[in-house]
């Protein structure tokens, strides 16, 4: 089942053992392009569920929430003049079940356009792509060699608001994660791109629609994004625990990294290291989720996998350590081929998919000939449909992820030397990523500094949800209700500009991080006694304070 599906939860009856030789007992949604009507069929390829006469054609992708609720990527907005060709889309579309439409958001304008794909996430925003124009006059001042329009992408969050409006709380671009090597006098210089393989070289490839990238993911275990390059060949992952200030550096986040690539794999000439070009042509990159063999993995359509006639489902095993991926100096990253391949039954020359299912079978879409099919572990392809256009992916779901929405994000506070979920039917704790065995229960008492989340289930058994991550620092001398107590806040309300003051004089304040009524990290700053959050919309916050002395909590409330 792909990450996407976690984002919001995933059904637990995924954890059951199945015979590799069965079929997935699931649904698979699809949507043909420029349709208006979206389907669930079963295994037997018999329509279970139909979206008739939505009011937009599909773009690209269509993903399902729990609950049965679709996100969709389609067409609509003005499409900006000189945008690349891509499949360009410019809006977002959520339908419930039932056909009602709940989101119609518009991402387009002078500049910029959404196109390809989009990820639902667990705190209900969406993930998108965008391109973004760069003037010939950008681009040769930042070192490229071709005086060209260029369209690098951008990945923006987009928080619904409304029925046709909503919010960027989280944007990361490409443009600020370049490089070249070719005028010292320009910006982005380094001496040598293999020893730089956290940025792209702008001179790699150079043209209008430079990236052109297809498939984003989001895992909520790490708080990182994967993204897929069809030009580049290759796959990435990026650092989503970022304020939009630290994802425009080199700094911050839980990789201490900023918007710097933390991996990037499938073709190292795009980075001038040694080693076989494996991705040639690639898209929907996305990690293999809990509950499925081989979970951890990242996983993609290789459309040129086998042959220049025959695509292949590609997986790899991740060097990860904590927050960041391991490379040798000068070397490309590990690992240097596929971890395991699916040869596909087929050819699609763009587009495509592939799906991982708890019962160790693929979903494989082999896009620009509209097949969709089933194969076990063994290779034996156990059903198959082909549609009357094309289709660049298909998931499957099962009735239960279909038919129960998801339970409300948990949120971790601090009491006492506890942490606390809130309350849900299981819970299993995670301290920087990696799952903490025995960890099962409310409360949790961490022994050391780190990142810290829960996962939770619904009343239904049904659906997985993960919290954010929650900033842990082991208390020295003084309680963390002692600390609170210490600490004041003002004004309160605000206008904007809030300063802090610990009364006894005796902590100094490391960092200052702001969170909205979600969970969700919005700011964060080290090493300051005051902050300004006059950008953002009126409402309550919290402020963690990390001092010397451990956490405070306080909260603010922003009145402008």
């Amino acid at each position: 089942m792909n990450i996407k599906q976690i984002l919001a939860g995933f059904s637990l009856s995924f954890l059951a053992i199945f015979s590799q030789a069965q079929k997935y007992n699931g649904y698979t949604l699809y949507s043909t392009q420029n349709s208006t009507t979206a389907y669930l069929m079963d295994t037997n390829q018999v329509t279970y569920h139909t979206w008739s006469g939505m009011s937009a054609q599909t773009g690209y992708s269509t993903h399902m929430e729990p609950g049965g609720t679709i996100v969709r990527a389609v067409k609509g907005g003005t499409t900006p003049s000189g945008a690349p060709g891509g499949p360009i889309c410019g809006k977002i579309q959520k339908y419930d079940y039932a056909g009602n439409l709940v989101w119609d958001y518009v991402v387009a304008g002078t500049d910029f356009i959404s196109h390809h794909d989009i990820c639902p996430m667990p705190n209900g925003n969406v993930l998108a792509i965008v391109y973004e124009r760069k003037t010939a006059a950008q681009v040769t001042a930042a070192g490229g060699n071709n005086a060209i329009q260029m369209w690098p992408d951008k990945i923006v969050e987009i928080q619904p608001t409304g029925l046709t409006t909503g919010t960027v709380v989280w944007e990361w671009k490409t443009w600020d994660h370049i490089c070249q090597n070719v005028d010292p006098a320009k910006p982005n210089y380094v001496t040598s791109i293999v020893d730089n393989p956290q940025l792209l070289n702008i001179n790699y490839k150079q043209a209008s629609d430079w990236q052109h990238m297809n498939g984003v993911d989001y895992n909520p275990i790490l708080d990182q994004i994967a993204f897929s390059s069809h030009n580049l060949n290759e796959w990435y992952i990026i650092d989503h625990s970022t304020t939009t200030a630290e994802a425009a550096s080199h700094t911050g986040g839980n990789s201490g990294k900023g918007g710097d690539l933390l991996y990037r794999w499938g073709n190292p000439v795009a980075y001038g290291a040694a080693g076989t070009v494996i991705l040639k042509v690639t898209h929907d990159s996305h990690w293999i989720p809990e509950g499925v063999p081989n979970a951890g993995r990242l996983a993609g359509f290789n459309n040129k996998g086998v042959s220049n006639s025959q695509s292949a489902a590609d997986q790899i095993d991740l060097p990860i350590s904590g927050y960041t991926y391991t490379i040798t100096p000068g070397q490309a990253f590990a690992p240097a081929s596929y971890t395991y391949r699916h040869a596909v039954n087929g050819y699609s020359s763009n587009m495509g998919s592939t799906q991982q299912l708890p019962n160790g079978n693929e979903i494989i879409c082999v896009a620009t000939s509209g097949k969709i099919y089933e194969v076990n572990a063994a290779g034996t392809q156990l059903w198959s449909k082909t549609l009357g256009g094309q289709v660049a992916q298909a998931k499957a779901y099962d009735s239960c992820y279909i038919t129960h929405p998801a339970p409300a994000q948990p949120i971790i506070t601090l009491n006492g030397t506890n942490l606390s979920s809130s309350t849900a039917t299981t819970y299993q704790w995670y301290k920087n990523g990696v799952l903490i065995a025995g960890a099962t229960s409310q409360n949790y008492t961490p022994t050391s500094d780190g990142i810290y989340l829960v996962r939770i289930t619904d009343a239904n058994g049904c659906v997985f949800r993960y919290s954010t991550g929650y900033k842990y620092v082991k208390p020295n001398s003084i309680t963390e209700l002692e600390l609170t107590q210490n600490i004041s806040v003002y004004p309160n309300p605000t206008s904007g500009i809030i300063n802090i003051v610990e009364s006894k004089g005796n902590s100094k304040i490391k960092s200052i991080s702001v969170y909205d009524i979600s969970g969700k990290l919005i700011q964060s700053i080290n090493n300051v006694s005051s902050i300004d959050i006059s950008n953002l919309n009126n409402g309550l916050y919290t402020l963690q304070i990390h001092t010397s002395n451990g956490i405070a909590t306080k909260q603010v409330n922003l009145i402008k």
